[in-house]
């Protein structure tokens, strides 16, 4: 809304410019006195002109230029004895965009043109020559000003650029030090209870089987949850500490991570397609990621038996789909909790696309498509 409205008003300001420096051209032409009435017409149509120009001096500064330039060699040569006030606006708008050497050229050109218009203007000789002569000194002095001023202004725009991005990147590292904080204070709460669970466990174990008793399944994979769990929380607190560190999960790790979906009774499939290739950590990261929190929904909500899970490896992306058989059905629309947010974050990052729905056969689905070639 802010960014439309300065626009609006940038746009207002240039026709108060561009219709003031007109009229102030025109009162001066309309006070002089012409030797001939023939050219008298065409004279004020190029003042004006020169002056309504500057109207579009931000969208195009280099064509502004030429056209003042144009029309001030043309209304000299017509004998209207007219500052070329239009042309240094133009020149100081130039500069300000950055065409500096645009408007250098331009500027020699008019003051190499000007002296030859005058001296073909219907005037005396002597008065073409006086004319000429001062004319010359004070477009140039007046250029060089309105140069200066333009060029002043861009410098100041651009050290105010550089202080808004370096404001920008003191927000963005402060955020970035609360995250680390955040995530260390997680990591710290987290590893507590999961130690304790994860110690739960192995003395239920241990108790078990000191009784010679059999160890259900569901007790073991908990134990072997409560190890993993340890484990990727101390990576990925490594990985916030040092973001050029390689990813700790990825790819490589799905068969350990459907041995330990298997553990909750959960029986998976997986099927690689394509040439295996080598892919950005964070196609890695994130499509591990995938696999990994669509087979914990499905085991905590979908109540299902099978999950297949397949891995397209693709010219310039890599494929994720993890179906199961679970109670979803046709027309059901998932409530996005974190695990569907959180994914579909990654993708996006990447710059992928995120589907997941309720099959027409029944169960859920999550495919996700991760372009390789455009990852940093």
């Amino acid at each position: 809304m802010g960014t439309g409205l300065s626009g609006v008003w940038a746009r207002v300001g240039n026709w108060v410019v561009a219709v003031g420096v007109a009229g102030a051209l025109l009162s001066t032409a309309l006070s002089e006195d012409h030797r001939t009435a023939d050219l008298d017409v065409l004279g004020y149509v190029l003042v004006a002109a020169s002056g309504l120009a500057l109207a579009a001096g931000r969208r195009a500064p280099v064509a502004v230029l030429a056209v003042t330039a144009l029309c001030a060699v043309g209304y000299n040569s017509a004998g209207f004895e007219v500052p070329a006030v239009a042309f240094l606006f133009a020149v100081y708008g130039a500069v300000r965009a950055g065409h500096r050497i645009a408007a250098l050229v331009a500027s020699v050109a008019l003051v190499a043109a000007l002296p030859f218009a005058i001296m073909a203007s219907p005037a005396e000789a002597v008065v073409k020559e006086a004319l000429a002569q001062s004319r010359g000194v004070l477009e140039l002095a007046w250029l060089i000003a309105a140069a200066a001023a333009g060029e002043a202004l861009r410098q100041a725009e651009r050290r105010a650029d550089e202080a808004e991005r370096t404001r920008e990147e003191a927000a963005r590292l402060r955020a970035s030090q609360e995250r680390l904080h955040i995530a260390r204070e997680l990591h710290d709460s987290l590893t507590h209870q999961i130690s304790i669970i994860k110690v739960q466990a192995e003395v239920a174990v241990h108790l078990a089987r000191k009784r010679g008793q059999e160890v259900p399944d569901s007790l073991l994979a908990i134990q072997a949850a409560g190890r993993e769990a340890t484990k990727e929380l101390r990576a990925t607190l490594e990985t916030l500490r040092d973001a050029g560190q390689s990813p700790s999960y990825g790819l490589d790790h799905l068969p350990e991570l459907l041995a330990r979906a298997h553990g909750i009774g959960l029986k998976t499939t997986l099927t690689i397609e394509g040439e295996r290739q080598d892919v950005p950590d964070a196609v890695d990261r994130t499509a591990y990621r995938i696999v990994q929190e669509s087979l914990t929904n499905t085991a905590r909500h979908a109540t299902a038996a099978t999950a297949s899970i397949r891995i397209d490896y693709r010219a310039n992306a890599v494929a994720v789909r993890v179906d199961d058989d679970g109670t979803a059905r046709p027309g059901c629309v998932p409530v996005p909790g974190v695990g569907l947010l959180g994914m579909n974050e990654r993708v996006t990052a990447l710059g992928g696309r995120l589907r997941a729905e309720a099959r027409s056969e029944g169960g859920f689905t999550v495919h996700a498509e991760l372009p390789v070639a455009r990852i940093p």
